[in-house]
């Protein structure tokens, strides 16, 4: 190959993208875009619910009870109805995620030593959100019940405070939470996503910057000169590479400056890994321009094969491990998998190459396998 050849054809193209400002703006604009939309509309945290209450009781335990919710981060206390109607009306609405309702003689029934029920009525429009509420429901139930436990051991048995909660719990599980200890799924997302923009942008730039040529008809200039296929294929893409390898470092600062998401690991290796990765979704870029002839084909196109597995096979909303064997299967052919292993292992767990060093391996070998289709497939001559 010729070097001055490559640099030639390079230095063209990049000349193309700050004359266009449309596709400027899709370089570098795009990817900071949907980094910033997406970093702030995927939250995955269940907190401030709305619920309202009927509280046929009105008693000081029926207080204390609903404090219990009204004075935690998840709930939000919009108010009281009047019945149970109220109640279904606002649910119906979706003016509240979370209805409850306190019997009359609650007090009565609790100092009597005796069980009470409370309805909790639940919006399970989305499952993941009604699933989360529950386990909130649960916990908040356990404890009251078991601080009431305690009381009634301490009555009855003339024990003190400490030997009573002994008693009602025997079995204490302490939990201690890894890698992201807040529970904050801005830290995983943001991480996250810098996978989803750097699967989509890269190839979204490359094949446009082929395809255009096709439309244009410019490319028959390269078909009529000494240019070599593989010249004009490297010097094609070594800008869009550059400039998605530019955005790596863009990314990185927006998920850690704005989401706050911490970084534990090795930033050369990770931005190696993910200079990478860029090969390798840059290579599926240009598969899609030599399958394609029009712009609005190559965008059609490329979103599908990319944006589908990057949100639903590489475990960025879905775990591959709860998905059937076929799909857990089909999530291991995919990039996106792959990729994601190594930026929350390097962002969350300060893992570096000796544990990653298989994702990198396997991303490697994808972007040799689809440069050298790539290579393979494009001629320099039109086709029929």
């Amino acid at each position: 190959m010729n070097r001055a050849r490559i640099l030639a054809v390079a230095g063209k193209e990049w000349r193309e993208i700050l004359r266009d400002r449309l596709f400027f703006t899709m370089a570098f604009g795009v990817p900071l875009l949907i980094m910033l939309v997406l970093g702030y509309g995927l939250s995955l945290d269940v907190e401030n619910i709305p619920f309202a209450v009927v509280d046929h009781d009105r008693s000081e335990l029926s207080r204390d009870y609903i404090h219990r919710f009204s004075d935690s981060r998840y709930f939000h206390l919009l108010g009281y109805a009047e019945n149970e109607g109220g109640l279904s009306r606002l649910l119906a609405a979706s003016r509240i995620r979370l209805a409850l309702v306190i019997p009359d003689r609650f007090q009565e029934r609790l100092l009597a030593d005796r069980p009470v029920e409370v309805q909790a009525l639940v919006d399970g429009m989305f499952p993941y959100r009604a699933q989360t509420l529950k386990g909130y429901l649960d916990a908040i139930g356990a404890e009251w019940n078991r601080e009431l436990l305690v009381a009634f051991l301490g009555r009855t048995r003339g024990v003190t405070p400490e030997r009573a909660a002994e008693l009602a719990a025997p079995v204490r599980l302490q939990t201690r939470y890894l890698f992201n200890q807040a529970l904050k799924s801005d830290w995983s997302m943001a991480s996250g996503l810098m996978m989803l923009v750097l699967m989509v942008s890269p190839p979204f730039l490359t094949a446009l910057g082929v395809v255009r040529e096709k439309e244009s008809g410019s490319i028959y200039n390269i078909y009529a000169s000494t240019v070599s296929r593989g010249e004009f294929i490297l010097g094609k893409l070594i800008p869009y590479v550059g400039v998605s390898c530019f955005n790596i470092l863009v990314l990185w600062w927006i998920a850690t400056a704005v989401f706050h998401a911490p970084f534990k690991g090795d930033p050369f290796f990770y931005y190696l890994a993910s200079v990478v990765y860029v090969i390798c979704t840059a290579g599926i870029g240009l598969l899609v321009s030599i399958l394609v002839r029009t712009q609005v084909a190559a965008v059609l196109l490329t979103m599908v094969i990319t944006f589908i597995p990057a949100m639903l096979y590489s475990g960025l909303l879905v775990p591959v491990e709860s998905m059937s064997a076929e799909a857990r299967f089909q999530a291991r052919l995919f990039p996106p998998y792959w990729y994601l292993q190594i930026a929350w292992g390097a962002f969350l767990k300060g893992l570096g190459w000796r544990s990653l060093w298989l994702p990198v391996a396997l991303l490697a070998g994808y972007a040799a396998l689809l440069w050298t289709l790539g290579l393979a497939l494009f001629h320099k001559r039109p086709t029929r």
